[in-house]
């Protein structure tokens, strides 16, 4: 895989879409930090590491057509990273769009005066910075600049 971080927004976008309850996918430093993130500005419910080894009750475990084979995939042999995706009181996902903004073939940075306002500050970008990563917002009071990894909103 090119980009593990272009992967996990489609994944929580496509997940979302479909009104999917949680989104398991690998885990990795950034992913984590990313996801921490989306938790802390409440755009998703909770985020959980699942150690490995560790079985995990799915969807697919609780249909009657899988066969004892097919069940026991449902235990990792790595860490997982668990997103308990947030929905409005009408079935709507919190996050309308994730947008991937610096790739791996083209980086966009931005200067400390040059940061996003995503929405007219409704929504974030996810910047990374000297400093790890935070949001926009976080950057602008911290006067640091850095690359714009991503737009939530």
């Amino acid at each position: 895989m090119t980009d593990p971080i272009a992967d996990m927004l489609t994944r929580i976008r496509n997940a979302s879409v479909i009104k999917k309850s949680e989104v398991i996918l690998g885990v990795s430093k950034i992913k984590r930090e990313i996801a921490e993130i989306l938790k802390k500005e409440g755009w998703v419910h909770d985020v959980k590491i699942l150690k490995a080894g560790q079985n995990v009750e799915s969807q697919a475990k609780k249909n009657k057509f899988l066969d004892q084979q097919e069940q026991q995939l449902d235990t990792y042999a790595f860490d997982q990273l668990k997103i308990i995706l947030k929905y409005k009181e009408n079935g709507k996902s919190e996050i309308n769009n994730l947008k991937r903004i610096s790739k791996p073939g083209l980086r966009i940075y931005a200067k400390k005066d040059e940061l996003p306002k995503v929405l007219n500050n409704f929504g974030i970008a996810i910047i990374s910075t000297p400093q790890g990563l935070m949001t926009n917002k976080e950057a602008r009071k911290k006067k640091v600049g850095g690359e714009i990894i991503c737009e939530i909103y």
